[in-house]
């Protein structure tokens, strides 16, 4: 059986803890790897190997770490089919999903790219007599990625494409759930001319992040994933002295007004609840029409979309999505469906009996709808990761732009409609990091920053675009004087511009 290693200092290494994951087929629940599990001594290898690189690398001009870039770019397209079926075989989605996957990491590497420009500080002559004033970013050292498995190769590189780019090196920890993606990466990246030891991956768990967190050398960590580890992972790297960023849950609103083409609201919904079978931070996960009779409408229009959605294996080119990623979510999210009924909500479509010819011990299952669910329900508050759709219904705008507004979480969040003013309205008052007119899925693209508020983002810097700069280097400000005759005395006052 195939056994994935670990990435340090320029090349696969085996692991030496003794402890392995299993890595699934979701297709057919069989095991087709085994991940090895870092010890704390392999990942402070990792961390010593990025520590040796980082400061030749920080001192190679910016000019030249984006070529580095620009020749992985060229190198992932050459294998972009062969990453997409890797990908797709150890997720579960389908190839065209991840696709896109690949494509949207690869767009935040075309940003890094422009690291010369974006490294370029701030110039003042003449500040006040004989004195100039400027600014310089700079490098952090080793910094380090905690990445999910819902987005095996768009995450990491929103992680480490910046960094690198930045001066720094990088240690990563990707999802042992599907690990083959981010090792192939690492192994292009130095085959593109990235020296050994500035980008490492360890495979692991709770005792590899941990080891990142805690170590001294780490000088910042970004992680995306599940809200309470986000906060555990932003609370205890903060408490060791890193910068940290942290993304974790969603419950991602799409309110659909009365004058909204409904038909376009129903495609949108039907691609944005049920796509990669709901495994999406930006997955819209509740529809909240405003009005009983759009409520009507909206829901017997969703229900023969969701009932006849096309579930398959990862190789299907005509399935709408494949299956999930391990069999303990997929019994997880058939609890919540279970839980929705028992809460008193109307299932008008249930599909956790869904089973597929020929992978019946696959991570199959078919498209859940909700009806009637209300604000104080599990199913509405808690975020489910999987192919399950609430339809919430407020009587007016006031009460479905207070729905997501209100929720904890505050990720993505779209409306549909034809009116301008209650667009605008509403992008100006939603307390949601995110939004979206007309547009479900609200992702920006690379040379903006991605990030959700309240439960759904921890730190002060987002991911990807001007905040990825600021997160991975620390700005040095310099007051120079160059004076043309000598001035005697000492002063004694606070130096002003004057």
């Amino acid at each position: 059986m195939r056994e994935i290693g670990h990435f340090i200092g320029g090349k696969e290494v085996k692991g030496t803890s003794g402890r392995f994951g299993d890595v699934f087929n979701p297709n057919t629940g069989e095991v087709q790897a085994k991940v090895a599990f870092a010890s704390r001594g392999e990942v402070e290898q990792a961390i010593a190997s990025a520590e040796a690189a980082q400061p030749a690398w920080a001192a190679t001009n910016p000019q030249r770490r984006a070529r580095v870039m620009m020749k992985f770019l060229d190198l992932v397209q050459r294998e972009f089919d062969e990453l997409a079926a890797l990908l797709s075989s150890e997720h579960g989605k389908t190839i065209a999903d991840s696709r896109g996957d690949i494509q949207r990491g690869l767009e935040v590497v075309e940003f890094a790219c422009g690291i010369p420009h974006l490294l370029k500080g701030e110039f003042s002559e003449s500040a006040g007599p004989g004195i100039d004033l400027y600014s310089m970013r700079q490098p952090l050292g080793v910094t380090a990625g905690i990445t999910p498995f819902n987005f095996p190769a768009m995450i990491p590189m929103w992680k480490f494409a910046p960094a690198i780019a930045c001066g720094n090196s990088f240690v990563l920890k990707p999802s042992e759930r599907d690990p083959s993606v981010p090792m192939r990466i690492a192994q292009l990246l130095i085959e593109a001319g990235l020296p050994a030891g500035v980008l490492n991956v360890v495979n692991g768990d709770k005792e590899a992040v941990d080891t990142l967190l805690t170590d001294p050398r780490v000088r910042a960590v970004g992680f995306v994933g599940s809200s309470s580890i986000a906060e555990y992972i932003y609370a205890t790297g903060c408490a060791h002295g890193k910068r940290v960023q942290c993304f974790g849950g969603a419950k991602n609103h799409m309110i659909v007004m009365p004058d909204a083409d409904m038909d376009q609201a129903v495609d949108a919904l039907i691609g944005a609840g049920y796509g990669s079978a709901g495994e999406r931070c930006m997955a819209v996960s509740v529809a909240v029409p405003v009005g009983r009779k759009t409520a009507d409408i909206l829901v017997d229009k969703l229900i023969p979309r969701v009932e006849s959605l096309k579930i398959g294996p990862s190789t299907d080119a005509q399935a709408d999505y494949g299956p999930m990623v391990t069999r303990a979510q997929l019994e997880k999210v058939k609890s919540y469906v279970d839980l929705g009924v028992k809460e008193g909500a109307k299932l008008a479509v249930d599909g956790r009996g869904f089973k597929l010819q020929g992978y019946e011990n696959g991570y199959f299952m078919g498209g859940c709808l909700f009806d009637e669910v209300t604000p104080s329900m599990r199913i509405y508050k808690e975020e489910i990761f999987g192919p399950v759709l609430s339809v919430v219904r407020a009587k007016d705008y006031e009460e479905a732009l207070r729905l997501p507004s209100e929720h904890e979480y505050g990720n993505g969040v779209a409306i549909f409609t034809r009116d301008g003013d209650t667009a605008r309205d509403f992008t100006s008052r939603v307390n949601v990091g995110m939004v979206g007119v007309n547009f479900a899925i609200p992702v920006p693209l690379s040379y903006y920053t991605f990030g959700g508020w309240k439960r759904s983002g921890f730190g002060d810097l987002n991911q990807h675009g001007p905040d990825a700069v600021r997160f991975y280097t620390k700005t040095k400000t310099v007051t120079a004087r160059w004076p043309s005759g000598t001035k005697e005395g000492a002063e004694f006052v606070i130096p002003t511009m004057r």
